[in-house]
């Protein structure tokens, strides 16, 4: 089993715990995944963040090299979720590849929901290399917050997938990736990153964690 370290925020009391896993290219403490953290754990929940072997070699002076295999991200996901501790239920999520390899492992791992930030439906620039086989048939309840022009499924795109009715769909006005929009939208990256924190909040409590009002 692969050792986790956690980066936690929030009381370790909370009613509810979220683990939180990093996109293929970026580590788990860039400025938008500590906003997301930080934010949910103002809300009174706890965010438990970990790293894939890849990422976590990096960070202790390994050069840089591209993503684990998915087996070896699936099992390292496990292990994250058998070693997290906490009271109350147990979500999961991520960033981009993160959250995709969070929707996988869901169903067996019997864990209260999943909260995707922009979620790779597909490369960018094929649209018909699809990775939502899965999706059509969730049946752990799931929250995915994109961007209406993330190359990697628009809203266009995605509103003709054939999603499981437990999948939720909220929009970062104009974003990309990143949930960035353009300056010319009259919206602003810190607008929208509060609004996908807000929408992750809404969720937890309404998938039975309590948070603070």
């Amino acid at each position: 089993m692969t050792e986790i370290a956690f980066l936690s925020n929030g009381p370790e009391d909370a009613p509810a715990t979220l683990i939180l896993a990093h996109g293929a290219g970026a580590a788990m403490d860039t400025p938008f995944m500590n906003s997301v953290a930080d934010g949910i754990a103002e809300a009174g929940f706890r965010v438990l963040r970990f790293e894939f072997p890849y990422m976590a070699a990096r960070r202790s002076g390994g050069k840089k090299r591209p993503p684990d295999r998915q087996p070896v991200l699936l099992e390292c996901w496990k292990s994250a979720i058998k070693e997290a501790s906490g009271n109350g239920p147990l979500f999961i999520g991520g960033k981009s590849m993160g959250g995709r390899m969070a929707t996988l492992v869901a169903e067996e791992t019997g864990v209260s929901g999943v909260i995707c930030f922009g979620y790779p439906f597909h490369p960018p620039g094929k649209p018909d290399n699809l990775r939502t086989a899965h999706l059509e048939s969730m049946t752990c309840p799931t929250l995915i917050i994109q961007g209406e022009r993330d190359p990697f499924g628009t809203r266009e795109e995605t509103e003709g997938y054939r999603l499981s009715r437990l999948i939720r769909l909220q929009w970062a006005v104009d974003g990309n990736h990143d949930l960035a929009p353009r300056k010319a939208s009259g919206h602003t990256s810190a607008s929208n990153l509060s609004g996908a924190v807000s929408a992750a909040v809404a969720f937890l409590r309404d998938m039975g964690g309590k948070g603070s009002a």
